[in-house]
């Protein structure tokens, strides 16, 4: 008897190493070991690795080779720019969302406690920000502040108007930052044209290996480093570099924005089969947060209350089919939702996020479609 084979609708919280990804980094592993800081044949050999994947990441990213630095990931990015621009900068003000990644309320609650004032834009019941409020609360002091806003919200799938939001911060004189862990690879981004002053993503959410990352600091707004240590990443971080991550890295960022086009056409094929059967076969059946500006790769949706609804996420795990009820960042636990709570959302209904890759298929879709209706409806 032939093994089920599992359906994977867990993008948003990890995306499957591409293949071809893996090929490049095994065959570094078994060639290249040196470490990029030693003078020798293998040091430079792994150095070069590294250079080279890091003007291909600026090529990708439309910025100079020097504002690229790479980091274990999205966490540590937003947590150094954060913190750093704080001790550097002089940041006494942070705007921000109650939307945001764990990683950047976390780090400011901390930065709270220091001193830094913090204030939270409201969103709607729909998750979005008003621009206008941001205006107002920059017309009212810029001096010192950091604006930080995620570009793509990871649990409700949200898209910022990234141009309008560095426009105003601009215009007004306040730093920018955005969260880009869910948007890199999925959408054109070219820094040379939008004015951010900062950036972070993961490699994990675009094909790439997990563990690595990378920050994009504004040649204009330097930092220093978040780690102490060597002199690593032109001296912006101690540590030696993780040589296979940042090739892994640079090869899936470079191939998600060649192939972003067939790609977005492939999964929004999938998200509208998904959300036109779902509306078609559940009663009741509500689509989460701003439907005219959602990400192309979430889905998220939430059912009425029923005996069955509470464990719908292990139910259908069990089923063989893998989602989540919104950030991936709680050690497993299934927890309530911050995003949630934050646009009101009724409790009693149970949220589900389905998040989608070009591996996936409108067959898989109908799969999870006949599986939600036998744990529903039986």
């Amino acid at each position: 008897m032939t093994k089920k084979q599992r359906i994977y609708f867990d993008n948003a919280a990890t995306t499957p190493l591409s293949e071809e990804v893996r090929e490049q980094m095994c065959a570094l592993m078994q060639t290249c070991w040196g470490n990029p800081s030693s003078i020798h044949a293998e040091g430079r050999k792994a150095r070069a690795l590294v250079e080279q994947a890091r003007k291909t990441v600026a090529t990708c990213l439309g910025a100079s080779i020097g504002e690229i630095f790479f980091t274990s990931g999205g966490t540590e990015s937003n947590n150094m720019i954060l913190k750093n621009s704080v001790r550097d900068l002089g940041v006494r003000r942070i705007i921000s969302s109650p939307l945001e990644h764990h990683s950047v309320l976390h780090s400011l609650q901390r930065l709270e406690q220091e001193g830094v004032e913090v204030v939270y834009l409201p969103v709607d019941q729909k998750g979005r920000v008003d621009l206008e409020d941001l205006r107002r609360l920059l017309a009212r002091e810029v001096r010192h502040t950091l604006v930080s806003l995620m570009y793509v919200n990871n649990e409700i799938g949200n898209v910022l108007d990234l141009e309008s939001v560095s426009n105003l911060c601009l215009e007004c004189g306040a730093f920018f930052h955005s969260d880009t862990v869910q948007g890199l690879g999925r959408y054109p981004l070219n820094l040379a044209d939008l004015k951010l002053n900062f950036l972070s993503g993961s490699a994990h959410k675009f094909h790439g290996p997990k563990g690595v990352g990378l920050v994009y600091i504004n040649s204009e707004n330097i930092i220093g480093p978040f780690l102490d240590g060597g002199a690593q990443e032109r001296n912006m971080r101690g540590s030696t570099e993780n040589v296979y991550g940042i090739v892994g890295l640079a090869l899936a960022l470079q191939t998600a924005v060649e192939e972003m086009a067939e790609r977005r056409r492939k999964i929004e094929q999938v998200k509208f089969h998904f959300k036109k059967r779902l509306l078609q076969e559940f009663r009741d059946v509500r689509l989460e947060g701003d439907e005219e500006n959602s990400h192309y790769t979430i889905l998220s949706v939430s059912f009425p209350p029923s005996g069955k609804s509470d464990l719908l996420l292990m139910l259908l795990d069990i089923e063989g089919v893998s989602a989540s009820g919104g950030s991936a960042c709680s050690s497993g636990v299934e927890q309530g939702s911050h995003v949630l709570e934050a646009i009101r959302a009724d409790e009693k209904r149970k949220m589900v996020r389905f998040s989608f890759s070009h591996y996936n298929t409108v067959e898989e879709v109908d799969s999870t479609v006949d599986i939600l209706k036998k744990i529903l409806h039986s």
